[in-house]
């Protein structure tokens, strides 16, 4: 996997989303956001969450879905439970992920952050597939993006508290911690 001069990355399925816009200024990315989301809620199978990041989600298809009619939001990238991973912005562009948020006392971390979606619910356990995924995308974000150290690696939950609860109880962040590099420089290759 390499992260191209656009944003992209090579080697994932891509899926352009038009829930994004331009940041206010693309080179500042400083926070990763990691999210779960699973639709229905814990249904870990179908295509329900790309048509809902393509704008394409079939409100009647469960009753679920209702309440999602009209919603316009997307992630930068999109890891399922097997480990596969779709990418639905570039880097370069701010996703829809984060919402009303703050971190360190910027508001607005739509702009200036990179959101991850793991396929989950934020009660249960992620997988290895996906962890292992994380570990080795992380670090190719971190290259390109090196403000992004291990304290701005953080959850829904702690930018939006109290109004988002993800990825919750069932994330590993020691597992998570202890395999990402502390460094900032890039492992050698």
């Amino acid at each position: 996997m390499r992260l191209r001069e656009d944003g992209w990355l090579t080697g994932v399925q891509r899926c352009p989303s038009p829930n994004v816009d331009a940041r206010p200024d693309p080179e500042d990315v400083s926070l990763l956001v990691l999210h779960c989301i699973a639709l229905p809620p814990r249904h870990y199978a179908g295509d329900a969450v790309r048509a809902l990041f393509c704008n394409q989600l079939d409100s009647s298809a469960h009753p679920y879905y209702a309440a999602l009619d009209g919603v316009r939001v997307s992630a930068h990238v999109f890891i399922r439970r097997q480990g596969s991973i779709w990418q639905f912005a570039s880097f370069r562009e701010r996703a829809w992920h984060a919402g009303q948020s703050a971190w360190q006392g910027r508001t607005r971390c739509n702009d200036f952050s990179i959101g991850i979606e793991l396929e989950g619910s934020d009660d249960r356990p992620y997988t290895h597939a996906q962890y292992r995924q994380l570990w080795r995308l992380i670090p190719v974000i971190r290259r390109r993006y090196p403000a992004i150290g291990r304290e701005q690696i953080v959850g829904h939950e702690h930018i939006a508290p109290g109004r988002k609860t993800d990825p919750g109880p069932g994330f590993d962040w020691v597992r998570l911690r202890g395999d990402v590099p502390a460094s900032e420089e890039p492992p050698s290759t």
